[in-house]
């Protein structure tokens, strides 16, 4: 991988959204890279400025506190979709092939069945990028947006265990970003899950990773919520949250 192409590893990186491969290289990277190296200590502690300081009004930095912690802290969303079964990697495919053919066929088949592969692959590489890419600027857009709205009320509570659930609304945009900075994750393998509640009903907002603290999640519709709430779940989330709540933040 060239210098180009592990520079465009930064924002996967920080959000724990390369493999294995891809980590070595950027962890190689960084031991010769100062820029790099700075971008990634800033970007990690973006998230941790969310818990600094109490406050009853918006503070003048927290515009640029979330937007910072787009960038830095997992987004989630509120259905978890199953994962994807993983595809076969193209020496597993080579392997088969040399195995149900004659060795000079097999020189082009695999050769061809690489090819394609990597093409494919790459291809696929590219549109994943281009799609986080896009949506990390909408969501910044977004967020922009609701800070810069003249009706904007923040709220917080703290959170058991310690830490604190940030909550900024606007009326006029009928939406709000929730932003968790818990000072610990759940023990036994649980994990955090963030809720509204909507005329006494809750309603799952995203759930957390095993051993995710931290999260800033873009809520629309948030006119109709008397709560936000974080509970905590069995890895997945839950149908309805467990009570007592970690946190509950009055709207």
């Amino acid at each position: 991988m060239n210098t180009a192409d592990v520079h465009t590893l930064l924002g996967p990186y920080v959000l724990d959204a390369v493999d294995d491969i891809e980590r070595a290289a950027f962890d190689r990277h960084l031991r010769e890279c100062d820029a790099c190296r700075a971008d990634v200590s800033e970007l990690r502690e973006a998230s941790a400025r969310l818990a600094d300081g109490a406050w009853s009004v918006p503070p003048p930095g927290l515009r640029d506190n979330v937007l910072a912690a787009i960038g830095s802290v997992r987004q989630i969303a509120p259905i978890s979709p199953a994962p994807a079964p993983a595809p076969a990697t193209a020496p597993a495919r080579s392997s088969r092939r040399l195995r149900l053919v004659s060795a000079a066929a097999a020189v082009v088949v695999a050769a061809a069945g690489a090819a394609t592969a990597a093409y494919t692959l790459q291809d696929h590489r590219v549109r994943v990028e281009q799609a986080r890419a896009e949506a990390a600027q909408a969501a910044e857009s977004r967020v922009r947006a609701l800070l810069a709205s003249p009706d904007l009320v923040v709220k917080e509570e703290p959170v058991t265990g310690g830490g604190r659930v940030t909550v900024a609304t606007s009326k006029l945009h009928d939406a709000g970003v929730i932003m968790l900075a818990a000072d610990a994750a759940p023990s036994d393998g649980r994990v955090f899950q963030l809720w509204t509640i909507r005329s006494a009903v809750p309603i799952p907002e995203g759930t957390l990773a095993p051993g995710q603290t931290a999260a800033v999640q873009i809520v629309e519709g948030m006119g109709q919520a008397s709560d936000v709430g974080v509970s905590v779940e069995p890895p997945g989330g839950s149908k309805t949250p467990t009570t007592p709540l970690a946190a509950d933040v009055k709207l």
